[in-house]
């Protein structure tokens, strides 16, 4: 797989106002980066924040989600440097960085995501330019991957007009339960006060043309149409261990 190609694909979709779908990752096996790879997504994030993955396990991950076309990207722990270098050296195209709550600290992010001139990430060879091998090629890449901060607190939604103003953000992506909690609301989607933080998002993103995206946490194809005709862009589908358990209850033990 290309991963510039793919990278180029998904902006130009973003920039169309087309909707780009993905998955998330949270088990640490390749065989389920396989499947998921298989499974005609654009991108899948692998949850370095709330998964039992480790950085060494990364590598054979992304090979898994390459080998299906599909672009692997990370959703960082934190968002430090280290975070950013270690799931962009094992050939992660992108980031989604967790609990983005101001400008200055989407900047730092950025900037550690990107090797010099355009950021200050360190330079070497890894796996993501083959150890060498595709040095040239991958210096172009290292400039800008993808960049997808998370919006899961209200401080940031106080901020938001200056975090969708930051160079080279691609989109962003609400956080529901996150952003839900932070109101004291945790999980009550249908408040008309969570109601309106969540209109409130999706005005300055059209405001600012920011591609506005969410995660469909349930693997529910109507409420992932549903998402996609209220304008939401970039779109995580579900994530692998809701897929299991919602296939693989025993329908005896409902009745």
């Amino acid at each position: 797989m290309n991963r510039r190609e793919k990278i180029g694909a998904i902006r130009k979709a973003l920039r169309d106002g087309k909707a780009s779908i993905g998955s998330w990752m949270q088990i640490p096996h390749p065989s389920i980066a396989e499947i998921l790879g298989r499974s005609g997504y654009d991108w899948v994030a692998v949850d370095m924040e709330h998964g039992a993955i480790g950085a060494h396990q990364l590598p054979d991950i992304y090979r898994a989600l390459e080998l299906g076309g599909t672009l692997p990207m990370a959703r960082l722990a934190q968002g430090e440097t280290k975070d950013c270098k270690q799931a962009l050296d094992a050939g992660a195209g992108g980031v989604i960085i967790p609990m983005v709550e101001s400008a200055q600290q989407l900047t730092r992010v950025r900037d550690a995501c990107r090797w010099p001139p355009a950021g200050l990430r360190g330079v070497g060879f890894s796996r993501a330019n083959l150890f060498g091998a595709d040095f040239e090629t991958y210096a172009e890449e290292a400039q800008a991957p993808l960049l997808i901060a998370m919006i899961e607190h209200v401080r940031a939604v106080e901020s938001l007009e200056a975090i969708l103003a930051v160079d080279g953000l691609d989109a962003i992506l609400i956080g529901p339960y996150d952003l839900s909690a932070s109101m004291g609301l945790t999980g009550k989607f249908t408040e008309p006060a969570f109601a309106a933080v969540m209109e409130r998002i999706r005005d300055a993103c059209r405001t600012s043309r920011t591609p506005c995206g969410i995660h469909v946490v349930q693997p529910d194809p109507e409420q992932l149409a549903q998402r996609v005709a209220e304008g939401y862009q970039f779109l995580a589908y579900s994530i692998d261990a809701v897929f299991l358990r919602a296939s693989a209850t025993n329908p005896q033990s409902m009745s």
